[in-house]
């Protein structure tokens, strides 16, 4: 991965006119690359003198409640003082992490739109960015939000600015968006600075523990009941679709951040070359797209339910019925087979 020598000293710029009011917003649903990007990308500025706020649209899963500096993120959906909007009227520039168009952010859409006077930058790993924002980082390459925050300040202040609390966010991310080193993009420049977060001195299998070895009871059940009774396979046993209405999720007492993971289980399957996860919310049915190989699912996401992210990982939404998404997903999956795109 390649950054722009001359993006980096437009932000060196931007960042050394004394100090500014920042505020960091990720995506809806945030994940542990969202979260930990916004948490060592905040540190980093603070230790400039800058006032950073992080905001997140809604609550991020409960297996990140660990992470140090957490408790110091808003959430603006349960943000009743409206510290994210004052915070957001306030600011000097606006950092986007970990998502490519500001309608990720959803009901936070309006609130960032609202202050037209501030800087906009963009870190991100998704294709396809929107226009309009002042400064872009967007390096699709790169196998994280936080591999990429890492090159940023590596970049800006050195390796040596890395704390261990910072580290650790990193890690998180670089660990969840690769699921566990295991996806694509692993580069050797990724390893040189995962030894690096090693060094600032990160425990990895504490990581891993606190983040993959510390779901509830429920959300157990709730992923042998999806596999068991709900996981359907079609295209001769090449593609897979799992359904969860609000019903279901909250017989297994559904925890935000639950159903992560749920989507690539399929993958684990020998022929499968895709995988679906239809999650039902009140407005609204959230998609989430999985693949192996050549087989594009962001190109599905943005032909058939206006979404998109990576190739081997997308998502998208449906406002049609669970029935109606379903019989939408088997024929589109049947056309895009018809037209070469499953191999």
């Amino acid at each position: 991965m390649n950054l722009s020598k001359e993006r980096i000293e437009s932000l060196r710029e931007l960042l050394a006119a004394g100090p500014q009011r920042i505020v960091i917003v990720t995506h809806t649903n945030p994940d542990g690359d969202a979260v930990g990007s916004s948490l060592a990308w905040a540190e980093a500025l603070r230790g400039m003198g800058h006032a950073v706020t992080c905001v997140v649209p809604n609550k991020y899963p409960y297996f990140l409640d660990w992470m140090e500096g957490i408790g110091e993120v808003v959430i603006f959906k349960n943000d009743t003082e409206g510290r994210a909007a004052t915070a957001i009227a306030a600011a000097d520039v606006i950092f986007c992490l970990d998502f490519n168009s500001v309608s990720r952010l959803e009901i936070l859409s309006d609130t960032i739109a609202a202050n037209t006077a501030a800087r906009r930058v963009l870190i991100d790993h998704h294709l396809a960015p929107d226009e309009g924002f002042d400064l872009s980082f967007s390096h699709p390459e790169s196998s994280s939000t936080c591999y990429l925050v890492y090159a940023l300040v590596e970049a800006l202040f050195g390796v040596e600015a890395i704390s261990r609390r910072m580290a650790e966010a990193l890690y998180v991310g670089m660990m969840t968006d690769t699921g566990n080193f295991a996806f694509s993009h692993l580069t050797p420049e990724l390893f040189r600075a995962v030894a690096v977060l090693v060094e600032r001195g990160i425990s990895i299998p504490a990581i891993h523990n606190n983040v993959y070895n510390a779901y509830t009871e429920g959300r157990a059940r709730l992923f042998g009941y999806a596999i068991n009774r709900k996981m359907e396979i079609i295209e001769n046993g090449t593609v897979a679709y799992m359904s969860l209405m609000e019903n279901e999720m909250r017989r297994f007492q559904f925890q935000q951040g639950d159903s992560e993971g749920f989507v690539n289980y399929a993958l684990t399957i020998k022929k499968m070359k895709m995988s679906a996860m239809f999650l039902a919310h009140r407005k609204f049915i959230r998609v989430s797209l999985r693949s192996r190989g050549d087989v594009d699912v962001n190109l599905f996401a943005r032909r058939y339910f206006n979404g998109g992210g990576h190739k081997n990982a997308a998502g998208g939404k449906s406002f049609l019925t669970m029935q109606e998404t379903i019989a939408h997903y088997v024929k589109s999956v049947r056309e895009f087979a018809e037209e070469g795109f499953l191999g």
